[in-house]
This record gives C-alpha cells, structure tokens and sequence, in this order.
C-alpha cells in the first residue's frame, strides 16, 4: 500500500444532462468541477443490472448500491431474489410471513394486491400462485386476488391470459370452506399503481376499489374486461377499475385487521399505495373508515424511507465482502455517516451483516441526523461528519476510511430544488476539506456515489414539467485523487461493484476470483 485510502460516497449525485433541474450542476461545486477536470475519472452504471436488478429501466436505490460497492460483485435482487426466497422456503419462514397468515388463519381474510403477468419488471404472476398455494396448505379459508391490469410489460391485450390462469389455481384452491377469489382489479394506468407522487388521485381511486369496493361491479374479471374492451376499445393498462360481485354485494373489501400483500417486487409503482396502508399520520386523501391492517410488501421499496414497515424477502446474504478481504489483510477500518445513511456504510457495505467482521480492526461511527424536514436544514449533518473523517485521517489509525454524505439523496427526495442545490454545495465543501487533509496527512482520495438523484429534479412528460423526487437511471463518478501517484482508470463500462476491487488493487492486495475487475 503507497498510501492509505479514503472513499467518499456522495449519496444521490449522478451526472445529469446540465438542464435547468439538474441541481449537482448548477450548484456552485469548485470542488467536484476541478477534480472532474484534473484528475482521472470514470461514470459507473449505479442501477438496473449493474447492481443485480431485472432491468435497466430500474432505479439503483441506496441499498444494492451499498451491496455492490461494498462487495464488489453483483448479487440477485428483485424478481430473482424473491423467486429464489420462495423456491428455498425462506419466505415462509419470515416472521412478517407468519404474522399475516396467523391472522389470516384465525378468521381474517388475506389479500393479494398487485401487478397480474409475468412481465418480471414489477411482479410475477408465478409469485402469486406460489403464495395462494401456499396460504391454502397453511389453513387460510378467505383468500381474495385485486388484480392490477399490465398490457405494458406484457402484451398489450393479454390480461385475459391470465386471469384465466389465476382462475383456475382459485378454482382448484376452493375446497370445502374456503373462499378463493378475486375480488377487484383494473388497468395499471388507471389506479393503484402511480409513482413519484405525480397522480395521487389515482391511488385514492384504486383505495376506493381495493378497500371500500366501490365501483362498477361486473360478475366476474373476464366479464369486467371484455365489457370494457368493448365500451372503450382501451388496451389493459388503461382499463377502467372493476368490482367482482356476488348478489349485488362486492366479493371482498379490505376490512380492518386484514392481511394483505402486496406482492410487487418493484418499489417505484409500489411505494404510494404501500404508504396508504401502512401510515398512520397519511394525509393524501381521505381513507374513510380505515383504521389499519397487516400489510406486508414483497419487498421493501425504499430502506431509506421504510416503505414498507413489514416485508416477505430480506435483501441477500452477500459474502466475500471487501470488509472481509481487508479484515484478513490486517486493514484497519474506520467508517462514518449521520443516522439516515449509518446503516449503508457498515450493514449494507458489509454484505447485509449486523456487527463487525473483527472488533479490533473496525470503528463505526455514527452521526445523530435531526429529526427536521430536509429541506429545512439541507446541510444535514455534513459539518460534523466532515469534522470527524479529518479528525481520523489526523490520526493515522486507519488504512481504508469511508463515509457518506447523504443530502444529495434525502434533500433530493424532498423535490425543493433550491434546498438540492444549497445541500450539494455544503457536500462540495466537504469534499474540499478531506482533499486538503489527504494532502496535509498523505491520503489517496476516492470520490463515487450509489445512484443518482439530485441530478434530475424535473421531469418532462407529454409537455409537462414536474418536479421529480425519485432517483435517477444517470450514471455517477468515479473520481481518483492523489497528488503523489498518477493512476490510470482503464477503457471500459464499469459499475458500482468495480470501485472495491479497484481498491484492493491500489493497496496491493488479491481480489477474490468471484469479484469483478479492477478500473486500475
């Protein structure tokens, strides 16, 4: 090792097209601007498949980009994860699994909310027979299906396809006693599924069908769908919502103390709906009667902001960490955040693991976040951390040294652009700082992020302009400084699981066979 090394994770800051919403480049970053301009650099993928996701059309998100930066290989995620957790067991197993159909068991109905096709970006049609089954052998008696219409990631007229195949699993689950249906449904583009809070009403109306099964009521999916069709001549994502019905009465509503799943696997269409159940303090619109049920999602859609509480399948369990590979060379660590990104930089980084690798190589230090709306303190706790990282580099303690800024992701998410803009400028003084102490102390310094977010705070859809609080599909940077040693990044696409091998490999040390290259 010539010099020990620090990595500095700017949560949220991609590269985005220089347009008026892009808030990382019309802050006033010097910082960031020189290093982009002096030193060598590359832009990693930091979503879809370069961090394990189905495709590229999905977002990264703070969690996996914490996984492959930390491990340097790329690990299952999504709809791959969770047909692995349920071909193993493992989510039956899960307590969150066991709560939902305990309830159910006992007289509650359960529910199944989602996506019905196997278009694998959001859902799988084979998760959802696979857990009806699953509930039946289990005891459950009321079983109910609200089936949300795809036609987008599947054929544009294909829903009868389907539901034709979950009626026949229902048909089969309907022994003595038990009641296997579905109870609701509609066109993805219609209800239930919006996303980045552009269309809340379109949630509200897909509550009023799900949950108080209001609407027009037709005896069965198929009568639903083929009426419309032939009303409307829409394709099935824009279907019109429907209410199955026996004797003039809704098959199913969502009662108070139900179980329910939503079993999506994608968070961005998932999220809202997931905040309607799950939220005491909700304020979007008004859920009427509604005082809570078991809700679970299929996943977790946003770690950062706990969407949902209650989840079927836990992240992966990541080995050969860059943790690990650095415990057994002897490498003292030290890693630092405030409270909203602790959990990326030492669970995530470490693989999805609680604790340390070894206590006497390893020092976590966290950082109190206050508990104040984001925008209102955009600087978050980058002071302290800034701080701190220069105070450890002062000591010589430690060989490898990260941390994480977080306001370009949770300021981001707030979508006030100004308060974006003021939290990358404190973030691009930070930075300034610990360059200053890598030169004063002898410190290599590596500049990345996870995803992107603060890059792209507008979107334009059909001549519209919005603001855009999720994360971005732009590429971040990877930026090398050392003002002792050239390094040379390699030609080449890269991604977020590339950054710890190339970190093994500016301390001289042997990457594991299973991870990815080296950009040095």
């Amino acid at each position: 090792m010539e010099k020990p090394i620090v990595l500095v994770i700017m949560d949220g800051v991609g590269k985005g097209d220089g347009g008026s919403g892009d808030a990382v480049k019309n802050a006033n970053t010097p910082t960031l601007d020189t290093l982009l301009a002096t030193c060598p650099h590359t832009y990693l993928k930091a979503h879809g498949t370069a961090v394990g996701l189905p495709t590229d059309e999905d977002m990264g998100n703070s969690e996996v980009g914490h996984n492959a930066l930390g491990c340097g290989q790329i690990y299952s995620q999504g709809a791959k994860l969770v047909s692995e957790s349920i071909e193993s067991g493992a989510l039956y197993e899960s307590a969150t699994w066991k709560k939902l159909l305990a309830n159910a068991v006992s007289g509650h109905a359960l529910h199944f909310l989602g996506l019905l096709s196997d278009g694998n970006v959001h859902s799988n049609i084979a998760h959802l027979i696979a857990m009806l089954r699953q509930a039946h052998k289990e005891g459950a008696k009321r079983v109910y299906c609200h089936i949300l219409l795809d036609g987008r990631d599947v054929p544009a007229t294909s829903a009868l396809d389907y539901v034709q195949q979950l009626e026949d699993v229902l048909k089969e689950l309907n022994t003595e006693g038990c009641d296997y249906a579905i109870a609701s449904g509609g066109g993805r583009m219609k209800i239930t599924m919006d996303r980045y809070e552009a269309n809340w009403p379109m949630v509200e109306a897909g509550w009023h069908t799900h949950v108080e099964g209001q609407g027009r009521q037709f005896a069965s999916a198929r009568e639903a769908i083929e009426t419309y069709r032939a009303e409307t001549g829409c394709i099935d994502q824009d279907l019109p919502a429907f209410v199955v019905a026996r004797n003039g009465a809704p098959v199913a509503k969502i009662e108070n103390g139900d179980s329910v799943i939503l079993f999506n696997f994608r968070g961005d269409r998932a999220q809202e709906i997931s905040l309607a159940f799950d939220r005491k303090d909700f304020d979007k619109f008004d859920r009427g009667s509604y005082t809570g049920v078991l809700f679970a999602g299929m996943l977790q859609y946003d770690g950062d902001l706990k969407i949902p509480t209650d989840y079927l399948v836990q992240p992966p369990v990541i080995k050969n960490t860059l943790t690990e590979v650095l415990c057994k060379a002897g490498i003292h660590e030290y890693a630092l955040s405030e409270t909203q990104k602790f959990g990326h930089v030492t669970y995530f980084w470490n693989g999805n693991r609680s604790g340390k690798v070894d206590e006497n190589l390893e020092v976590y230090e966290e950082v109190p976040s206050d508990v104040i709306p984001f925008e209102q303190a955009p600087a978050m706790k980058s002071r302290e951390i800034t701080e701190k990282m220069v105070e450890n580099m002062a000591s010589h303690k430690f060989q490898f040294l990260r941390c994480n800024f977080p306001n370009g992701d949770m300021v981001g998410h707030t979508g006030v652009y100004d308060a974006v803009v003021y939290a990358m400028e404190c973030v691009d003084k930070s930075v300034k700082a610990i360059i200053d102490a890598a030169d004063k102390y002898g410190y290599t310094v590596l500049v990345t992020a996870d995803h992107g977010n603060a890059d792209q705070m507008t979107e334009t859809k059909k001549g519209k302009t919005s603001v855009r609080t999720a994360h971005s599909l732009n590429p971040v940077p990877f930026i090398i400084y050392d003002k002792d040693h050239v390094w040379h990044i390699k030609d080449g696409h890269f991604g977020l699981a590339n950054v710890a091998p190339t970190i093994v490999k500016m301390m001289g040390l042997t990457a594991p066979d299973c991870w990815e290259e080296s950009m040095v």
